[in-house]
Order: structure tokens, then C-alpha cells, then sequence
């Protein structure tokens, strides 16, 4: 019988800490009682560098029900995608198959059975990906279907609604170690493994408790890290609004000799402060965009560590 680990990346979350082990906890014992997974299986906490009392309760949890409850400890906070990948990387040695969820239990934990029989049916990766997003705001609910619209555009492959709620078998785990890149962007990533996969639908709920840790802030950063990480489009569009650029100076030349000839010549101050201020900004922009991907380039070739796992509670 297969092995599950249940991989939780947790940053400041002891207001919800103990409310998401014992959900938790609940579906793994369901899950072993219909004999769908191992006696053994476990739920792994992952401590990003919490400020507050998490790793506390982290501990606390695993001295009351050591055998399903474990943690790691990472020295810093490294942010929510290397924390899970640490959990990941963690759990690979450990488990025969993960599953992620974050620690704020908006994602479904009823599913989790769906995906361990779609697991049993033969799939490796199953993402569990939201049916509608009628809870959200509609500014909210906008920029995310946008952000999947643009991601296609620049041909970057992701599952559409679908975040980090996912489980992967060992193998696929294995897989996504060989990509040793530092610019993670896991929702990216997942998809090139190529194993066969399905999916799970669920309606997203209300956070429990506490506050989100992914403001619009880190949304978006989130969203260029995954485009520049995936995609040279962006480049590839300063060179055709470059072109465009020199067409219509092109242009602006043609007009302004014809008025010089016809003597009808304006004094044309504005639409010159207007044409600067344009171009330098055309300028900042296509100099700002290359240097993120240079920026890129400098973090990968220093082959830094991505996170350091400071203790680990077996």
C-alpha cells in the first residue's frame, strides 16, 4: 500500500496551525481506515521562517502524534514556492506519493480522496483546480483570468484556476528534482513533467483564520517571475514595438518635410515634449525588461542553495 505524505508550507500561521493538523489528520485516518494509503503515511509542516509562534505549535503537534504528524525547519524565510519544494524534496525519500495544500485550508481537504483514487487509477500528477470563482471580487476575478490569458499568449503551459493544491507520485517528484532552477515557478514547472495527469474540481473557501499571505503585492510578482522564467515573448515584443517605433518616425519625418515645402509649419513644441517623453519611456522599459532576464541569468549562475533546512522532526 502506498505511502502518502500531505506537504503544508506554513508562514505565520499559528492562528490557523492546529485547526489545519486536525483537518488534516481527520482525512488521513479516513484514508487509512478504507485502506487507500499506508499505515505510515504522514503530513508534513514546512516552516518558512515564521516570525510568529508556528514552528511552537509545529513541535507541539508532532510530541502529541508523532508517527502522523512531522516538520521542517527552514533557517529563513525563503518564500512559499522553495518552501514547498523543500516539503517536496523532503517528503520524495520519505512517502510514495504527495499531496500540497497550503496551511489556510481554502482548498478543499474533501478531495483529497478523489485524487488518491485517480492516483490508483493510474495518474501521477492530479491538480485540484477550482470550478468558478464567484466568491472572488471581480477585480480579483479579473487579473486571474487574465493572468492564465497572458500566460498562454506567451506560451507558457498552466493549468487554468489552478494554484499549488496538488499530488504528484514519487517518480514525478523525482522528475521536477532534476530542475535545478532558482526562479521557481511551480505551476509552470509541474506541467513539463509529461507523466499522465487529471484533475480535481472543488469550490475554494473562506480562509479559516488569520490573513492572506499573498497579497496583490507578492500576486503579481508571482505572475512576472512565471513569465519571465518561461518565456522570452516579452523581448521578443520591445523589438516589434521598436520597429513600430522607427515606422512611425518614419512617418513623422514625411509629414513634417511636407509641411516644411507647403509652408505650413507650426510650431510644434507639445507633440516634440510628448514624442521625448515617449521614447525615453519606450527606452526605460525595453532597458528594465532585459535587465530582469539579466538579473535572471546572474542569480542562476551562482548555483546559491535554494533554501536551508535547519532541523527535521522524523
Amino acid at each position: 500500500m502506498d505511502k502518502l505524505a500531505i506537504v503544508v508550507p506554513c508562514y505565520n500561521e499559528e492562528e490557523v496551525l492546529h485547526i489545519a493538523a486536525d483537518a488534516l489528520r481527520g482525512v488521513l485516518e479516513d484514508l487509512i481506515a478504507k485502506q487507500k494509503v499506508a499505515q505510515d503515511s504522514f503530513i508534513l509542516f514546512v516552516n518558512d521562517g515564521s516570525k510568529d509562534k508556528t514552528w511552537e505549535l509545529i513541535e507541539e503537534e508532532h510530541a502529541a502524534h508523532p508517527t502522523q504528524i512531522r516538520g521542517v525547519k527552514l533557517a529563513g524565510n525563503v518564500g512559499h514556492q522553495f518552501a514547498l519544494t523543500a516539503g517536496l524534496l523532503t517528503a520524495k525519500d520519505r512517502s510514495d506519493v504527495t499531496i500540497s495544500i497550503d496551511a489556510d485550508l481554502q482548498d478543499d481537504v474533501a478531495v483529497i480522496e478523489e485524487m488518491i483514487d485517480k492516483y490508483h487509477a493510474g495518474n501521477d500528477i492530479v491538480y485540484g483546480v477550482r470550478s468558478d470563482r464567484s466568491s472572488d471580487s471581480f477585480f480579483k476575478r479579473f487579473t486571474a483570468q487574465s493572468f492564465y490569458k497572458l500566460m498562454a499568449v506567451m506560451g507558457v503551459k498552466t493549468v487554468y484556476n489552478h494554484a499549488d493544491f496538488r499530488l504528484m507520485s514519487r517518480r514525478a517528484v523525482e522528475q521536477f528534482s532534476q530542475y535545478g532552477e532558482t526562479n521557481l515557478f511551480l505551476r509552470g514547472m509541474i506541467p513539463l513533467i509529461g507523466y499522465q495527469t487529471d484533475s480535481v474540481y472543488y469550490e475554494r473557501k473562506e480562509r479559516v483564520a488569520g490573513e492572506s499571505k499573498y497579497p496583490l503585492k507578492k500576486m503579481v510578482a508571482l505572475a512576472f517571475n512565471g513569465i519571465t522564467s518561461f518565456s522570452i515573448k516579452p523581448i521578443s515584443l520591445i523589438t516589434w514595438l521598436g520597429s513600430l517605433i522607427i515606422v512611425g518616425s518614419v512617418l513623422a519625418a514625411i509629414y513634417a518635410l511636407a509641411s516644411y515645402f507647403t509652408g505650413n509649419v507650426v510650431p510644434g513644441w507639445t507633440s516634440l515634449i510628448l514624442s521625448i517623453w515617449f521614447i525615453g519611456g519606450v527606452q526605460l522599459l525595453a532597458i528594465g525588461l532585459v535587465g530582469q532576464y539579466i538579473g535572471k541569468i546572474y542569480v542562476e549562475v551562482k548555483h546559491r542553495p535554494r533554501y536551508n533546512i535547519e532541523k527535521v522532526l522524523e
